[in-house]
C-alpha cells in the first residue's frame, strides 16, 4: 500500500541526498552483506507494517477482528505482491491501483469488515505510519531533508523561508 511506497520514497530521498557526496546509499554496503541488507530490511518492514495496521484496526474494527497475526499476514502477502506488481507491470499508475486494490482486499478479508472500514484502517494506517515517520526523521535529524524534499514536490504549496 502507500505504506511500502512511504518508506521506499524515504530510502529514494536519502539515495538523492548521497548522490550529491559520491554515490548512492545502495554502494555504501559492501557487496557481500547486500543480500543480508535486503532481507533484514524486508523483516523490518513486515513488522513496522504489521504493527501500524495492527493498531490501525484496532482503532477502526475493534479488537475482536483486529488481531496480531492478521496485520502480519496483510503486510506480507500486501507487500510481497505489490512488490511483484511494481517489477512486473511496466505501467506504475497501473501497479499503483493494483496494488491499493489488493491491500484494500486483504484489510475487508482479513479484518472482517467492508469496504468503508478497509478504506478507513487503510487511511488510518497511512496517517499512523507518516507520524512515525515524521517522528523518528526528528529524531534522526533528517527532517530537513524531507522538508526540502517536499519543497521540490509542491513549490507553491509550502514556503518555509
Amino acid at each position: 500500500m502507500i505504506l511500502v511506497h512511504l518508506l521506499r520514497l524515504t530510502l529514494l530521498v536519502s539515495s538523492i541526498i548521497n548522490v550529491g557526496k559520491g554515490g548512492s546509499w545502495w554502494n555504501l554496503i559492501p557487496e557481500e552483506l547486500r543480500l543480508i541488507f535486503s532481507l533484514t530490511f524486508f523483516f523490518v518492514e513486515l513488522l513496522v507494517l504489521a504493527g501500524v495496521f495492527y493498531l490501525a484496526g484496532l482503532i477502526v474494527v475493534g479488537g475482536k477482528r483486529a488481531r496480531l497475526t492478521d496485520a502480519f499476514i496483510i503486510s506480507l502477502v500486501g507487500t510481497v505482491l505489490s512488490t511483484l506488481f511494481f517489477m512486473f507491470i511496466p505501467y506504475p499508475l497501473l501497479a499503483l491501483i493494483l496494488s491499493i486494490f489488493v491491500w484494500l482486499i486483504l484489510i475487508k478479508d482479513l479484518f472482517d469488515t467492508g469496504w468503508l472500514g478497509a478504506i478507513g484502517v487503510g487511511l488510518l494506517a497511512v496517517i499512523i505510519f507518516v507520524a512515525i515517520v515524521i517522528i523518528l526523521a526528528m529524531i534522526f535529524g533528517i527532517i530537513e531533508t524531507f522538508i526540502e524534499y517536499w519543497k521540490f514536490l509542491l513549490p507553491s504549496a509550502i514556503s518555509f523561508t
